[in-house]
C-alpha cells in the first residue's frame, strides 16, 4: 500500500495488529510526523474539518531518541507542536514502547510557547499517574512514510513523515 490507506483499510490493519501484533520497533519511529488525517471515536470516515484544520496548523508528532540517560532504556523523546505563522505551542516529555501491538505510552512534562523562535513561556507539567497516561495503540507504519494508530481517547489518527 504505497498510497494512504482510506478508513477501511485502516480499520482492516487495525483488527490484524490485534491479534497478531505488528512489529513496530522504535526507530521506526523516529522522524517528524505532519498529521494528516483524524477519524473520531466510531467513525468510518475522517473528518474534513479537524483534518484540514490540524494541517493548517502544522499539527506534528516528533519523535527521536533522548538525550543520553533519559528517559532509561528504550525511552522515546516526543513533542507534540502547533504552528499559527510565528507562534508554536509545544509539549515535550518522554515515552516508551509496550506490548506487541505495541502502545507508545508518553507523558509531556514540559509546555513552551514561543513566538518567531523565541521562548516566551515554558513550564513544568505535572506527571499523570502512570495507568492516566496517554498512548497510540499503534496500527502500521508504511514504507512509503505513514504511519497511523488509535489514540486512547478512540480517534484514529494517520500521520505522514515530513
Amino acid at each position: 500500500m504505497s498510497a494512504l490507506p482510506t478508513g477501511a483499510e485502516l480499520l482492516a490493519l487495525e483488527r490484524q495488529v490485534r491479534r497478531h501484533g505488528s512489529g513496530l520497533e522504535a526507530p521506526q519511529l523516529l522522524g517528524c510526523w505532519r498529521l494528516d488525517q483524524v477519524w473520531p471515536k466510531g467513525s468510518p470516515r475522517p473528518s474534513a474539518f479537524s483534518g484540514a484544520l490540524l494541517r493548517a496548523v502544522q499539527a506534528r508528532l516528533e519523535i527521536t531518541a533522548p538525550e543520553a540517560g533519559a528517559g532509561g532504556p528504550g525511552a522515546l523523546a516526543l513533542s507534540n507542536a502547533v504552528t499559527l505563522g510565528p507562534v508554536e505551542l509545544r509539549f515535550s516529555g518522554l515515552g516508551r514502547l509496550q506490548g506487541s501491538r505495541p502502545l507508545l505510552q508518553f507523558s509531556f512534562q514540559r509546555l513552551q510557547l514561543s513566538l518567531g523562535g523565541r521562548v516566551l513561556l515554558q513550564r513544568t507539567l505535572p506527571e499523570p499517574a502512570p495507568q492516566r497516561w496517554p498512548f497510540f495503540a499503534l496500527i502500521a507504519r508504511d514504507a512509503s512514510g505513514w504511519l497511523a494508530a488509535r489514540g486512547r481517547g478512540g480517534g484514529l489518527a494517520l500521520w505522514r513523515l515530513a
